[in-house]
């Protein structure tokens, strides 16, 4: 559905020496990028602010050129054939609007209706399936300006589907958003996977998004793809490590190690105490404390993806 082969793209940047000398600069925002999205895929595509996410989407989308490498969306080359590729595709900025300030959300849904050329049957039951999922019926009659950044966000959401795309953009949906909004967003986009009719591409600093969401994730980092597999694979990659929290009844003995296991610091006067993983079970480190020192309450802590991108984009 989406593939790029050694995609690039470069920017000029001058910069002001004096009052009559600037000096030209190139600037590389993508550099060979390798990309394939297979029908129905929902893939997270990440990275650092400025690392070239939204240049690569505009790239697909045909809103920038590509200055070097070759792009095929639905078949389609973005720039030349932009006018059919609008079609066949929607996109979602977070920062841009698609929906006519003035007008009553109903209204413009009812101009892009005419805009995309849909027959009212299809337009009528897309429209009917967002209304349901994305709880929109309480305010179609509000004009667009009047709209909470949530209520907004859904309705952007509604308008780039409503001409049936086969593949969807979407650029920081959740950005802004409160978390029943995100909450709202992330399970539509979750029920709109699961019909396998529509390939979706999301970018997002919101890594519970791509948790919540994407089987598959793609990190870039200045302009180069670093990752591109599982969640799973990129904790494994990185050495992500699960922890068991320990809340104990008398203080940890110093010096005690357990086997599988190591101690990643102990808190509260000893009677807390935090252990990394390493090759050992959960199941098998829980018994092994439970036979040197009396157990008050524990837990499992899941290694947080957050922590693996940040050692990821620092190179760690």
């Amino acid at each position: 559905m989406i593939q790029t082969s050694a995609l690039r793209k470069d920017f000029t940047v001058w910069r002001k020496l004096g009052r009559l000398r600037r000096e030209r600069r190139v600037v590389t925002a993508v550099d060979g990028v390798d990309l394939t999205v297979a029908e129905g895929e929902l893939l997270g595509y990440i990275g650092p602010n400025g690392a070239g996410k939204s240049t690569t989407l505009k790239m697909m989308t045909g809103v920038l050129t590509p200055s070097a490498g070759e792009v095929s969306v639905c078949g389609l080359t973005p720039v030349p054939q932009r006018t059919r590729l609008a079609r066949r595709i929607g996109v979602v900025f977070g920062q841009r609007s698609q929906l006519w300030w003035d007008l009553p959300l109903t209204e413009s849904f009812s101009l892009l209706r005419h805009v995309y050329r849909v027959p009212p049957a299809d337009h009528a039951a897309r429209l009917r399936r967002c209304r349901s999922l994305l709880d929109l019926d309480a305010f179609l009659d509000t004009p667009v300006r009047q709209l909470s950044l949530g209520q907004r966000m859904r309705a952007e959401l509604t308008a780039a589907l409503l001409h049936g795309p086969r593949v969807l953009f979407l650029d920081e949906p959740t950005i802004g958003l409160d978390v029943l909004s995100k909450q709202a967003v992330r399970g539509f986009l979750g029920e709109l996977h699961a019909t396998g009719d529509t390939t979706i591409v999301l970018t997002t600093h919101d890594l519970a998004d791509i948790e919540k969401l994407c089987r598959r994730l793609v990190v870039i980092d200045h302009g180069r793809v670093v990752h591109d597999g599982t969640v799973e694979q990129l904790h494994a990659a990185y050495r992500s490590k699960r922890r068991v929290v320990a809340d104990l009844d008398t203080a940890w003995p110093d010096g005690l190690t357990l086997p599988g296991a190591s101690v990643e610091r102990v808190e509260a006067d000893g009677l807390r105490v935090t252990l990394s993983l390493d090759g050992a079970t959960a199941g098998e480190v829980v018994a092994q404390l439970a036979q040197v020192v009396p157990l008050r309450d524990l837990s499992v802590l899941e290694p947080e993806i957050e922590d693996v991108v940040a050692r990821l984009y620092t190179g760690r």
